[in-house]
């Protein structure tokens, strides 16, 4: 039985969004953005309707917020049809990056070719192998690494709390790269307790490992923003030059969020402008800008 189809809404004007309520370094990055244009094939089961969430009015929005550079990140919407996001790559330029789906069998020399075009990383959907064995999700990590490594990429992890949880034992010595979306989704309803996320801050703290500050909404759920304030907290006194904030724009499946009340979080996650500066423009830099 196909899954439900979540119905997106429209698109908030950018100028209706929250202004910072801090100053923004030089150099700004929002680390994880999708875009959606009429004209590109989707998956056949998509899992919402077509969002409304453009380039331009993405543009306008980082304008409007101050950012300055950007992440482009492949949504499920898609699948490993990576058009779009080249395309994108295209139009923006240099300020731009992106994190790409792929088969497993993409030629080396289509990959090669991603790279020149400003792909820095490769995204894991666990969450369509969250049925599969950890053995199993393991085995395909690290085939996925040997494909992301040797280019100075990464990989990204999006995946249920659950398989974070199964995995945290594996990642603790993973010598590869990689990128954990949404803080871990570590949900209560899920079955995650404060312990399992405490012992992602250890993987956190001694691996290999960066976690992005983004889709805190998907985490709180039913309750007020200000209910994940701990777990960010957290997460910046752990390593804040290992994280990155991402808007998780256009925040599936309602548009309707305020952009800039997510990136107010950071003044109340991480009140010292220096580790903002690690989290906005450092740990990007490393991970997407460098080389």
């Amino acid at each position: 039985m196909a899954p439900e189809i979540l119905q997106t809404t429209p698109m908030r004007a950018a100028t209706s969004n929250t202004k910072p309520r801090f100053t923004l370094p030089p150099g700004s990055c929002d680390a994880h953005f999708h875009v959606f244009e009429p004209g590109y094939p989707h998956v056949p089961e998509p899992l919402y309707t077509f969002p409304d969430g453009n380039l331009e009015q993405y543009l306008e929005l980082t304008d409007f917020l101050g950012i300055e550079r950007m992440v482009l990140v492949q949504p499920t919407f898609y699948g490993t049809d990576n058009r779009l996001t080249l395309d994108t790559l295209g139009k923006v330029g240099s300020r731009c990056r992106a994190v790409v789906r792929i088969e497993e069998d993409t030629p080396d020399s289509e990959l090669d070719r991603y790279h020149e075009l400003g792909v820095r990383a490769i995204r894991l959907d666990l969450f369509a192998r969250r049925d599969s064995s950890t053995e199993e999700i393991i085995a395909y990590v690290r085939r996925m690494a040997a494909r992301a490594t040797p280019r100075g990429w990464h990989i990204q992890f999006y995946t249920p709390g659950t398989v974070v949880r199964a995995l945290l034992p594996f990642l603790a010595d993973l010598e590869d790269r990689f990128v954990i979306d949404h803080m871990g989704y570590m949900l209560e309803s899920d079955g995650l307790t404060r312990a399992d996320f405490d012992r992602l801050l250890g993987v956190l703290r001694n691996g290999n490992c960066w976690i992005k500050l983004s889709g805190p909404y998907r985490i709180a759920k039913n309750k007020p923003l200000a209910s994940v304030e701990p777990l960010g907290r957290a997460l910046v006194e752990t390593r804040p030059d290992r994280l990155l904030w991402g808007s998780d724009w256009p925040h599936l499946p309602n548009g309707q969020r305020d952009t800039g009340e997510l990136l107010n979080l950071l003044a109340d996650w991480a009140p010292d402008a220096g580790d903002r500066q690690k989290i906005l423009v450092t740990a990007p830099e490393e991970l997407f800008f460098a080389g």
